[in-house]
């Protein structure tokens, strides 16, 4: 993947969309690319989470109790909270098709994070955007 094309990708995530080209960089730096097949668990429900990945191509069906929850495509990221906490999957992630995927792994992100504190700033910015959804009726 050409790195003008990964940066792109990389923007266009929620979790790092007011990331400024200097870090997208950066981040760009970190994420790893790697090519998995088709059937291929990404992760499992219940499992600890310390990476995220974003799908570059291919598609992924995403579980939650045995109960098929969609299908996630090219741009989709899957397991972002675990480069933010390290905590238990919430979900299982199959491959369905052959796929190229971009991934993110907490330690790398947290330091990225502490090399350039306006990073973490955006991140605590989207973070509070997504509380903010959550509660349509409190007082803000």
């Amino acid at each position: 993947m050409a790195r003008d094309e990964k940066l792109e990708l990389l923007a266009t995530i929620p979790l790092f969309a007011g990331f400024g080209r200097r870090q997208l960089e950066r981040l760009g730096q970190l994420a790893d690319e790697v090519d998995v097949p088709a059937g291929h668990v990404l992760m499992r429900q219940g499992d600890a989470g310390r990476e995220a990945f974003v799908i570059v191509d291919g598609t992924a069906r995403v579980e939650r109790e045995g109960r098929v929850l969609g299908e996630w495509h090219a741009g989709a990221v899957l397991g972002e909270i675990a480069v933010l906490l390290e905590g238990k999957r919430t979900a299982t992630v199959t491959m369905t098709t052959p796929a190229r995927l971009l991934v993110i792994g907490h330690r790398e992100f947290h330091a990225l994070m502490d090399e350039l504190p306006e990073v973490r700033a955006s991140v605590l910015a989207e973070l509070a955007r997504r509380v903010r959804g959550l509660e349509p009726d409190a007082a803000h």
